[in-house]
This record gives C-alpha cells, structure tokens and sequence, in this order.
C-alpha cells in the first residue's frame, strides 16, 4: 500500500500523520514542547526540541501503522510543513547558534524602523511584496545583528523551523516558496529570493537555502536520519509548505474564490489568486502560494486560538481537571459553557491582541482587554467574548481580502477552532457566510502529505490531489438574527483600538520603563 507522511512543526507540538493515496489517515504521532518568554514579547524555541518532536512522533506514527500492516517502506514521500517567519541560525558547521526567534516574536519594532528609514517602505513593497513586520524572518536577524553580535558574527546559514528538519531529515539546504515568502527576503512577484533586498539589508545570499516549489522534492532521507526515527533511507522529501499554504492545500482552497479561516494559535484567513495582490497598506500579506504558479492573500489575527489557550491557563486553570474526570476536552468544556451566553455577550467586548496585532493594525504595542463588564457577567460572558472578539478580527481580515476585488464564494475552516461547532456557526454569522469544515482534522500534516505525492506522482498535480482526497462536511448557514446583533457589535468591536491606540502605547512604554527599575 502506497502512503505518505505529513510533519507539521507547530508552536506547541509536531504533528506526523501518515495517510493513504485516498487521503485516509493511517496513523499518527505528537509531541508537545514549550515556547520560552525571556522578556515581555520576545517568543523563542530551540530547534533540539522539534527534532526531538519530530523523531519522536515519526516513530509513534510508523508503529502506529505498523499494527495496521503499514510499514515504512510503504512510505513513498514525505512532506514538511511548520510555523513560519522562525529564525535558525547555524554556524559553519551545522550547529544551532542561540534559541530560535519565532513568529510571534515582537522585539525587532525598531529594526522595521531602521528598514522603513534606510531602504523605503515603498522599495520594500516592490521587491518583497510585504512591508516590514517584527514578526518577519529578516527583521529577527537585523535584531541578532544589532543585539547579539557574537551570535551574529557565528552565521553561516538562516533557515526556517520546518527547513530545519529538511536538514537534519536530509542534509539538504532547502525551502519553498510559500514559507520563504514570509521573511522579506522572497521576490514573491518572480518566486526567488530578492538580490535588491538581501544588499540592501547587508545579508549574504549564500546564507539563505535553495528555494524552491513547494511539491518538488528537496533530499532523501539520510542514514543517520533513518536510525533516529525508523524511516526508509532514501525516502524523498519534498519541499512542502509553511502552515498556512500547507493547511490551505489539506482544506482544498487551491483555486480562486475559495477563502479558508484556521483559528490555531493564531488566526488566519486565507484566499488563493491566480496573480499577486497587493493591499497597498500592507495590511494583508501577499504570498507565493504551495500550489505552482498561484498566489495568496493572507490577513492575520495573532492571538486566536491563542486567547483562549491564555484565557484557560490564567483565569480557568482548575477547567482541565473538570474536563478529564468528565471525560471531556477542555475546548469543548468552555465552548459548551460558553453557548450558555446568547450573541454579544450581553454587551461585552474582548479585544485578542494579547501578542500586539498584524491584520489590520500592524501594530505590536496593541494589547488585549475586555470592555464593557459588569457585575452581571460571568465567566461564561468572558469565554463567548473572547470566541467573539477573535471572530470580529478575522472580519476585519475577510473585509480587507474583499476589498482587493476578490471574490469570496465560499469559506472552509479549519484548524482546532472549526472542531467547536459553536465558533464555526458564530463564523457564519459574523462572515453573513455559509462556513463548511474539511472532513479531515490533520490540517497542515494533510496538505503537507499531499504536496509529498504530487512530488513523486501519485497525483498529477496539487489541484487534483486535493479533488481526489479533500471532502467537506458540516455547513453552518448564517442566521439572520445572530447576523444583524453581530453587525451592531462589529461596529463597536471596529471602533474601540481607535479610541484605545494611544493609551496602549502609553502603557507599552511605561512597562518598558518599569520592567528596568527595581522596586
């Protein structure tokens, strides 16, 4: 039996599910490792962990199969896919210099400053399709650069997380272009990296990997690789994807008109063009897509999932207890709470900019906040508000992609918020759009797998694997009463980071002055 592998290197945990030709999954296996804070919006990781992740749960995937008579010599191919924007920087030798700077990393505001000020925000558009965000790979190296120059000094090569599990798997120095395109290096128009840029920005072209189409193949595993996780030696890799593209490929949004939203960590919604857009703002990012020869349009809520994630291990922490003796996921546990609260919360508004915010503020001082509570409201009020707010700012992406003239026909969503029929139907009201959920729960290790047999052609091309294997199920229609209260509450929801920009700013400032006083 012919399968593939699909690897999806998250911020909390690498994912590897091995599937069937028809896109069944076999087995799987995952591993949760941590994200360290040193300082208030720094976010880092090492790249030990992943690949210890990453062996780990390929061989809790083959053993998995291997009760089902799947070996892995079955595997034809594997595919990569992961968090995108992180920093690995390696010394000559191959070595991890320092901690990984990963996507949701705020610390490098000032080196956007220093690119705006030194290169033009207009030349940067033009030959990067983006403007200069912290969370961008180039502006984490300008950091290294400005901050750490003995970490800088070591730099032989810069690689993106998943990219660096193509190393250790392969040997090969490698990426695609959907992942590259999210470091402002990528000439996204042309799909190569951009020679104007990297001179403008002083980085040697001979550090950044080979880039490539996300379903060609990049290395064969090697010997060393095969030992450590039980895979075949020789078994191809393919380039695979960052998790958006990734994720947009297992969800079938590979042609124009179709639109996905994943509420993972983060919140994304995703819509696939047959040229380049380009929100002149720079408030969508324009991406090249997995698909060859197609693009994609991406806006971006940091904190979605992320916010509830926040919100259990803060103010909830005894819910995980519940939830176990009852048998039950802790998600599900608050989303069945949460239905207990009727459409805007009875007048409670959350704003999820917990980690500042990219679509459509671009701003890394925005904070997070409730308005509107009362004594009346409850927990339940604070989970709905929260599933609420993170909605409204994915409309605030939907809106911006529609503003670019691009047609939304349909919307698929994904990611672990889709599983919670609550926030998929509070989707539909808020889009005013039917909202279907993919059949298949694996996500990015999907799409990922699927770009692995394009590669080595058990499918003749990404739109075919995707009609051949991607199957929907669960359509939530817009209700024309939750509709119209959610439209009255966008529009105060639309008027509050206005009114509260400054006074976040200021707070921003007054903890960095704090953080360095000792009381």
């Amino acid at each position: 039996m012919a399968c593939v592998m699909g690897i999806d290197v998250g911020t909390s945990a690498t994912k590897t599910v091995i599937f069937r030709d028809d896109g069944c999954p076999v087995s799987s296996g995952v591993v949760q490792y941590g994200l360290s804070q040193p300082h208030p919006g720094w976010a880092e990781q090492n790249p030990t962990d992943w690949w210890n992740a990453v062996a780990e749960s390929i061989r809790q995937a083959i053993a998995g199969a291997g009760e089902l008579g799947v070996r892995s010599q079955d595997i034809a191919a594997i595919g990569l896919s992961g968090q995108m924007h992180g920093a690995v920087c390696l010394d000559a030798q191959g070595q991890v210099i320092r901690p990984a700077i990963i996507w949701c990393d705020q610390r490098s505001t000032r080196q956007c400053n220093w690119i705006t000020e030194h290169i033009g925000e207009d030349n940067t558009v033009e030959w990067t399709g983006n403007r200069p965000l912290p969370n961008f790979t180039a502006t984490k190296i300008l950091w290294l650069r400005d901050n750490e120059p003995s970490s800088y000094e070591k730099i032989a090569r810069v690689l993106l997380p998943k990219d660096y599990i193509r190393w250790m798997l392969t040997g090969d120095y490698a990426t695609d272009v959907s992942d590259a395109s999210g470091t402002l290096f990528l000439d996204v128009r042309h799909r190569r990296w951009s020679s104007a840029m990297l001179e403008s920005l002083g980085i040697p072209m001979d550090w950044l990997p080979t880039v490539i189409e996300s379903p060609e193949v990049a290395g064969y595993v090697t010997r060393s690789a095969a030992l450590s996780t039980g895979l075949v030696e020789g078994t191809p890799v393919v380039a695979g994807a960052g998790d958006q593209a990734a994720g947009a490929v297992g969800s079938g949004v590979v042609e124009p008109g179709i639109v996905s939203t994943t509420i993972g960590t983060s919140g994304v919604v995703f819509a696939a063009t047959d040229g380049m857009r380009l929100d002149s703002l720079g408030r969508l990012h324009s991406f090249c897509h997995a698909v060859p020869g197609m693009w994609h349009v991406m806006g971006v809520t940091q904190a979605a999932g992320g916010s509830l994630q926040w919100f259990r291990r803060t103010l909830s922490p005894c819910e995980e207890e519940v939830a176990r003796a009852t048998g039950q996921d802790v998600y599900d546990y608050l989303s069945k709470e949460a239905e207990t609260v009727p459409p805007g919360c009875e007048g409670l508004v959350f704003l999820p900019y917990l980690m500042g915010e990219r679509t459509p503020h671009l701003d890394p001082c925005a904070r997070g906040a409730f308005v509107g509570l009362t004594s009346r409201h409850k927990r339940a009020h604070m989970v709905r508000a929260i599933m609420e707010g993170v909605t409204f700012s994915l409309r605030d992406c939907m809106q911006l992609v529609e503003e670019l003239g691009i047609s939304v026909s349909s919307v698929i969503a994904s990611g672990g918020g889709s599983r919670s029929t609550l926030w998929r139907q509070m989707q539909a009201d808020v889009f005013g759009k039917e909202v279907a959920v993919v059949a298949s729960a694996e996500g990015a290790a999907f799409g990922a797998a699927l770009l692995a047999g394009v590669g080595v052609g058990m499918y003749s091309t990404v739109q075919d694997a995707c009609r051949s294997t991607v199957r929907l199920t669960d359509a939530s229609r817009p209700r024309d009463a939750a509709k119209k209260a959610y439209d009255h509450m966008y529009g105060v929801f639309s008027q509050l980071y206005p009114q509260l920009s400054e006074a976040m700013h200021t707070l921003h400032v007054l903890h960095v002055t704090y953080a360095k006083l000792a009381f």
